[in-house]
């Protein structure tokens, strides 16, 4: 988030009292601001980004597998690049 945006901020009581509405904005992307008297003493941030993604078969028809993606021959090969006995 760019440090030019100004960010929402709560006070702790109202921290205290809106949590579930906080951590579902910040589940979304958002970033928060909790102060104390005014001074900002910490920001509740995303951990991970959320992905976004269309659905399930989302990739349908834009991956394209080998015939033979699952011969013994295929298996393997990749049994022996990950020094797998067999």
């Amino acid at each position: 988030m760019s440090s030019e945006a100004v960010l929402p901020q709560f006070n702790i009581h109202d921290a205290k009292t809106n949590l579930s509405r906080i951590i579902e904005r910040v589940e979304h992307g958002e970033e928060i601001i909790i102060s104390r008297a005014g001074t900002p003493v910490a920001k509740v941030i995303p951990l991970h980004p959320r992905i976004k993604r269309t659905g399930r078969g989302s990739l349908a028809g834009q991956l394209v597998a080998a015939e033979d993606w699952d011969s013994p021959a295929v298996s393997d090969s990749i049994a022996d690049d990950f020094g797998l006995t067999r």
